[in-house]
C-alpha cells in the first residue's frame, strides 16, 4: 500500500462551551481529525499525532502505512487539527462576536486539553500507545506528557521543543510583524486578503525554514525543472508559505507557538526543568541538527531533565523540515528510529 492508497476517515468533534486559559468561552469549539486503521475492542492500540504549523491531519502520512513506523496492522491513527488551521475553530471560520482579531489566544495547553476530551469522550480511548509529532505537534507530545503523565506509553518529538525560547520568540515576532505591516491587514479586520503582508511574511519564513548549507548547496534545484533560477526556487517557499492560510490564521497560530513554555503547567510556575523532570515516560527526542526554528542546543539542554530520554539528532541539511521527512534519506532515518522506539528496540537512559 502506497501512500495515496492510504484510507483515513475524517471527523468533527465539538465541545460546547470550551474556556480556553485566556478566559474566554468558545461556545463552540470545533476539531477535525482523521483515522486510520482499527481501533481494537480493547481500545489499546491508539496513536496520536498532533499536528504541526497550519498543517492537516494528512501531513503525517510519511509515517503511517506498511513498512513505516506506524502499521496499520498494529495501530490505530488518530491525527488532529490545531486550534488557527482554517478547519479546526479558527479566527476565519469562527462566527462574531469571536471572528477574525477576536478570537481568543490558544496555548498548547488549550489544544492538548481539547484533544484529550475528543479521545475520552468521542473515541473512549483512555490510554494511547504514543504521542508522536513534529514542529508544533513536537510541542504538544511534550505538553501532553506533563499535562497527563499517565495517559500514554512513550512520545516523540522530532524538531520541536518543550519550550520557546528567546530566539524563536523574536522570529516568530518578526514574522508577524512582516504580515501585519501590511496597511490592509487593518488590525485584523481586513475585507481582503492582505496580499503584501502576506508575501513579506512568507519571504521571511522561508530563510528560516531551511539551513544555511541546505541554500548553499542549491538543494532547491528539482533535477525534473532544471530551468529553475535561485529566484524561482525562494519563491516556491515564499509563496506556499503566504498562500498556507488566513492572516489571523496564521498569527493565532504563531502566537500559540510563541508562548509554549510545559514549565507554565500547573504548579510547576513557569519552571521548565522541573517540568520536563515530571515526565514519567520514555522520551525519543529528535531534533534537526541544522533546524534554524529549533536549535541542537535548545533540544540538548532540555534532554538533560529527561529521566528516559533519548536525544537521536536528525543528521541532515534540510533544516525544520527534516523533521517532517521532508526528503527520503530523512524519512528513512526517522521511520526506523521510530519503529524501533514503538517496538522498545530504542533504549533510554
Amino acid at each position: 500500500m502506497s501512500n495515496e492508497e492510504l484510507v483515513s476517515v475524517e471527523h468533527e468533534f465539538v465541545i460546547k462551551d470550551f474556556k480556553t486559559e485566556s478566559g474566554v468561552v468558545l461556545p463552540e469549539a470545533r476539531i477535525t481529525y482523521g483515522t486510520y486503521g482499527t481501533l481494537n475492542a480493547a481500545k489499546d492500540n491508539a496513536v496520536l499525532l498532533p499536528s504541526s504549523y497550519m498543517a492537516r491531519y494528512q501531513g503525517y502520512e510519511w509515517l503511517i502505512g506498511p513498512e513505516k513506523a506506524l502499521d496499520l496492522d498494529k495501530y490505530f491513527v488518530i491525527s488532529t487539527e490545531a486550534f488557527g488551521n482554517g478547519r479546526s475553530s479558527s479566527p476565519s471560520n469562527t462566527p462574531e462576536p469571536l471572528h477574525g482579531p477576536r478570537f481568543p489566544a490558544i496555548s498548547t495547553r488549550d489544544n492538548v486539553k481539547a484533544v484529550h476530551q475528543l479521545l475520552t469522550e468521542d473515541l473512549k480511548i483512555e490510554h494511547l500507545q504514543a504521542v508522536i509529532g513534529f514542529s508544533m505537534g513536537a510541542q504538544q507530545a511534550f505538553q501532553w506528557a506533563v499535562s497527563f503523565p499517565d495517559f500514554m506509553d512513550r512520545i516523540v518529538a522530532t524538531a520541536g521543543t518543550a519550550k520557546t525560547y528567546g530566539h524563536g520568540i523574536v522570529r516568530l515576532d518578526g514574522q508577524i510583524m512582516a504580515l501585519t505591516s501590511d496597511e490592509n491587514f487593518n488590525d485584523g479586520d481586513y475585507l481582503t486578503p492582505p496580499v503584501k503582508g502576506l508575501q513579506t511574511f512568507g519571504q521571511v519564513w522561508a530563510g528560516w525554514l531551511m539551513s544555511q548549507e541546505w541554500w548553499r548547496q542549491e538543494l532547491w534545484r528539482d533535477p525534473k525543472s532544471p530551468q529553475l533560477t535561485f529566484d524561482d526556487g525562494v519563491a516556491l517557499y515564499r509563496d506556499g508559505l503566504a498562500t498556507a492560510g488566513d492572516a489571523n490564521d496564521l498569527i493565532l497560530q504563531m502566537r500559540t507557538w510563541r508562548e509554549h513554555d510545559v514549565g507554565g503547567t500547573s504548579p510547576f510556575n513557569g519552571d521548565i526543568e522541573a517540568a520536563l523532570q515530571s515526565i514519567q515516560v520514555p522520551v525519543l527526542y529528535m531534533p534537526s541538527t541544522t533546524d534554524l526554528y529549533f536549535p541542537m542546543n535548545d533540544a540538548e539542554y532540555e534532554a538533560a531533565f529527561l529521566k528516559q530520554g533519548s536525544l537521536l539528532p536528525i543528521d541532515s541539511l534540510w533544516g525544520h523540515t527534516a523533521g517532517a521527512a521532508s526528503n527520503p534519506a530523512d524519512a528513512i532515518f526517522l521511520n526506523e528510529s521510530i519503529a524501533a522506539f514503538m517496538d522498545g528496540r530504542v533504549g533510554v537512559k
